[in-house]
């Protein structure tokens, strides 16, 4: 009985994957550069005052954009997790594996955010003594180093209820590269609209954002690399034995 071949080979990999890998070792330069270059002050002075930040108060900004969007998301992920069973709409082109993927990719990225943020001596920009806080500014890369605020901002948690959702374009790309480019595009806008509302508010910088987007895709990318990668041998089983 012949058994199916486990041999490592780059032609294994599905196509496009290296092109992917380039866009996100691009990304990753594009964020260290942000960093490099201490440009989160500089964002956060453009709308924070001595006297804090006037956006921070805004009731209907905090709610349209931030209370309602984060409890929106995790509607979200049930749905999705009870899609598994009973898929509605464009759900409907994945298979049951694709769909299990979309909804744990999702949890996980959120995860990884979620538990970053739990061991982050960074304070919010609300929290800096030059916006009227009493934290001192201490870049997020200088672990360990306490800067006398509450700590727990870095990275974005409330850009990841939507840049979690990378995760939907890489499920999508052999069912309906359409569907993928366009689930790409509205998460794109969403999580940067997010990270925007939450850098007028004070509640982070612009690299929490930036982080959080390139960590959300690197986690989905990497759970669907390894989900596709599984799943050649027994594709290809089953194209032997239809032959």
């Amino acid at each position: 009985m012949n058994r199916p071949s486990l041999s490592f080979s780059f032609s294994s990999f599905p196509a496009g994957t290296f092109r992917l890998v380039g866009i996100t070792l691009i990304a990753l330069l594009c964020v260290l550069a942000w960093d490099a270059l201490g440009l989160d002050l500089a964002a956060a002075e453009l709308v924070g005052t001595p006297a804090g930040f006037p956006w921070r108060w805004s009731k209907q900004l905090a709610l349209w954009l931030h209370d309602v969007p984060r409890i929106g998301s995790w509607v979200v992920l049930a749905a999705c997790f009870a899609s598994i069973r009973w898929p509605v709409g464009a759900l409907r082109q994945l298979d049951r594996i694709e769909r299990v993927q979309l909804a744990l990719s999702a949890l996980a990225a959120v995860l990884a955010v979620s538990l970053m943020k739990s061991r982050s001596q960074t304070s919010c920009p609300w929290d800096l003594q030059v916006f009227g806080g009493t934290a001192q500014y201490v870049s997020h890369w200088a672990i360990g180093v306490a800067d006398g605020g509450p700590g727990g901002c870095f990275p974005a948690g409330h850009a990841s209820a939507a840049f979690a959702w990378f995760g939907g374009y890489f499920v999508f790309r052999r069912a309906s590269p359409v569907t993928a480019r366009r689930w790409l595009s509205v998460v794109l806008v969403m999580g940067s609209v997010f990270g925007i509302v939450q850098q007028m508010r004070g509640a982070h910088y612009m690299s929490h954002t930036l982080w959080t987007a390139w960590i959300c895709w690197t986690v989905t990318f990497a759970i669907d690399a390894t989900a596709r990668f599984a799943r050649r041998p027994a594709v290809r089983i089953a194209a032997k034995e239809a032959a």
